[in-house]
């Protein structure tokens, strides 16, 4: 008996218990569906937290004053002497850190922003024209700050929407008016553009002044010994591969200005925006893979309800068997009838599961814009598989019992 036999013998004996093949293929169905939705939305989750990496600039690195450390307790962080302007005029020295293409220091704080009657608490920036370099973001309206904003400590600044938004909401595109930060009043030169985010990583929600302006007017940052400080330093390493030297050159660079001497540790941190995406990455891996695994439960109930009623037909058909095997059926022909009657059951049961995970895929992706969760080919062919060997594994047994039976027994069994 070849295999397209054993196949149409196996469909033959499915239809002729609809209810019940139905039935045992609903574990194979829900567990097969729940796997493939779930892999897919976790997928489009991981790509669409790479993109939003992405978006913030290409090849960057970050520095921020302190260590983060985890010894004996959670993660902390130790202030450190912090970051200065000086720190970020040095690593452009092309002699200690020739991997480094372009800097840009970076000081942060919380201020009251009043227009008219309108008026909240907004995240402000003081920053050089670098930034939007650096960091890939560019006004949809009016202009950046320039270098003559930066020298002359202009009072001017650029809205996040979310700013405009909840300070002009009759004003859409308020360039030239006035507000004030602090007390302080700053002409709106710009407007920039919508980039995402929300609560603490909400980057439409800042304003940014110039980096000189909020260091002597809004947030008085200078140190004992003359040098302002910054909040974090953005840098940008000359290609992608050179990123890790670019970090080395830098961590050398502010261990040397910091005095740091062998042994210490340091008082800052140099990480790259690629060690960031690959965390985020192996995060989200595992958690898809965890949540993959706890739905992949559902196939081994699945499999279990298979072997249940494979065992269940086994006794039904036990004088067919007896036949069979009467006429010259060899037990490798029955064991071989089983098994493909199981796999048979279970690739259909994963065919109609694939069909719904990709449907529930879909509704995921309609829920949630941002998110585009599509059925992948590899992951239709992983639960095919998947479910064929469920169905051949939980049918080895039913199938070995049918194919040891003896056919007198089987012939006169009532």
């Amino acid at each position: 008996m070849n295999l397209f036999e054993s196949t149409r013998i196996a469909l033959r004996a499915l239809r002729a218990n609809k209810l019940r093949s139905a039935l045992t293929m609903l574990g194979i169905v829900i567990g097969v569906g729940a796997v493939i939705t779930l892999m897919s939305v976790g997928s489009a989750v991981q790509g669409f937290v790479e993109d939003q990496f992405r978006s913030i600039g290409s090849n960057l690195l970050f520095v921020t004053p302190g260590t983060f450390q985890t010894q004996r307790g959670p993660v902390s962080a130790s202030t450190g002497k912090g970051l200065t302007n000086g720190d970020a005029a040095a690593l452009l020295d092309a002699l200690l850190a020739p991997d480094v293409a372009a800097v840009s220091p970076e000081l942060t704080g919380s201020a009251t922003l009043v227009y008219g009657r309108e008026n909240g608490l907004f995240s402000v920036s003081g920053v050089r024209p670098q930034y939007t370099v650096l960091r890939s973001a560019q006004p949809v309206a009016g202009r950046f700050i320039d270098e003559n904003d930066q020298a002359a400590a202009s009072r001017v600044a650029v809205l996040g929407p979310d700013v405009v938004e909840d300070l002009f909401p009759e004003n859409a595109l308020p360039i030239g008016e006035t507000i004030r930060i602090n007390d302080v009043a700053f002409k709106v030169v710009g407007i920039m553009e919508a980039r995402g985010g929300s609560g603490f990583a909400n980057e439409d929600n800042v304003v940014f002044i110039p980096l000189s302006t909020a260091q002597t007017r809004i947030f008085p940052s200078r140190g004992s010994r003359g040098d302002f400080h910054v909040s974090l330093i953005y840098a940008q390493a000359v290609a992608e591969d050179r990123a890790s030297a670019a970090a080395r050159q830098m961590r050398e660079v502010l261990r040397l200005r910091h005095n740091i001497q062998p042994g210490d540790d340091d008082d800052f941190t140099v990480f790259s925006q690629a060690a960031i995406l690959s965390s985020a990455g192996d995060v989200l891996g595992a958690l898809t893979v965890f949540l993959g695994a706890i739905a992949a439960i559902s196939l081994l109930v699945g499999g279990i309800g298979i072997m249940n009623i494979m065992l269940v037909s086994v006794t039904e058909r036990t004088r067919e068997i007896g036949l069979r095997k009467a006429v010259g059926a060899r037990r490798r022909h029955i064991l071989a009838q089983f098994l493909v009657e199981s796999v048979v059951l279970a690739v259909i049961g994963g065919g109609i599961g694939i069909t719904l995970g990709g449907l529930g895929a879909q509704v995921v992706g309609l829920l949630a814009p941002d998110i585009h969760a599509t059925l992948s080919l590899n992951a239709a062919l992983l639960a095919t598989g998947f479910s064929a060997a469920v169905g051949l594994f939980f049918g080895i047994y039913p199938a070995t019992r049918a194919a040891g039976l003896n056919p007198i027994d089987a012939l006169r069994y009532e």
